[in-house]
């Protein structure tokens, strides 16, 4: 039997935070890996293949949103949380608009902070999920290991575009109001501007509409939400 649940990246250049959330997670079951740049972590996520990455903004060099980024552009489908040592809004929305799937203040609380961890594998791993293909339109969504096909062409969608697809194809052609589609990509306790949603249909929309500008896959449902109809 497995002694870790998953294995999980920390990737803080401050040793004592480092330490600090290690041991925190390393408690909660987790396996910890550590990077202290941006650099080490990519090299890290490239040959360990975590399920999670803890990422510092602040990191020398390369920092936290630059390595966000360019995971996200490699297709690697690991969930991130950020941390950031400023309380105002804008490291939260870029961080979140560079591919961040929740983010966090420091200093935390470490209870918090497995909290969100497992709140973003959830997002990410649904448990009781089906893992038969959605068909919809020439697009396959195969939920066990996160792949879409269009016309048979694989499509490279972040992890929250993945999410955003399926959570559309899972409806059934029902409309999703934006609350049910925020709640289900960030969750319920999702800061940010309320535009960011939109966002991510507009990316997503370019990535797998033959014209974008006139979808003919995510239907827009002018004053509610979205619908794959």
């Amino acid at each position: 039997m497995e002694m870790f649940k998953n294995k999980l990246i920390v990737v803080e250049d401050d040793p004592a935070t480092r330490l600090l959330i290690r041991s925190v997670l390393f408690k909660s079951g987790y396996q910890v890996l550590e990077a202290n740049s941006g650099e080490q972590a990519l090299e890290l996520c490239a040959c360990e293949g975590p399920i999670l990455v803890v990422l510092d903004i602040g990191l020398p060099g390369m920092d936290g949103f630059e390595v966000c980024r360019t995971l996200r552009a490699s297709g690697r489908r690991q969930g991130i949380l950020m941390l950031t040592a400023k309380e105002g809004d804008q490291d939260k929305v870029e961080g979140l608009d560079a591919g961040a799937d929740d983010y966090m203040v420091k200093p935390f609380n470490p209870r918090e902070l497995v909290a969100r961890v497992k709140a973003v594998l959830r997002r990410l791993h649904p448990l009781n999920s089906s893992n038969e293909p959605l068909l919809f339109k020439g697009l396959r969504l195969e939920p066990e290991n996160r792949r879409v096909f269009r016309d048979g062409l694989e499509v490279r969608l972040t992890p929250r575009e993945f999410n955003l697809l399926s959570n559309l194809l899972k409806a059934s052609g029902r409309a999703m109001s934006r609350e049910e589609l925020t709640d289900a990509l960030w969750g319920i306790n999702h800061f940010g501007s309320p535009k960011l949603l939109d966002v991510y249909v507009r990316r997503l929309r370019e990535k797998i509409e033959t014209d974008p500008s006139a979808p003919q896959l995510i239907q827009t449902v002018w004053g509610y939400g979205y619908a794959c109809r």
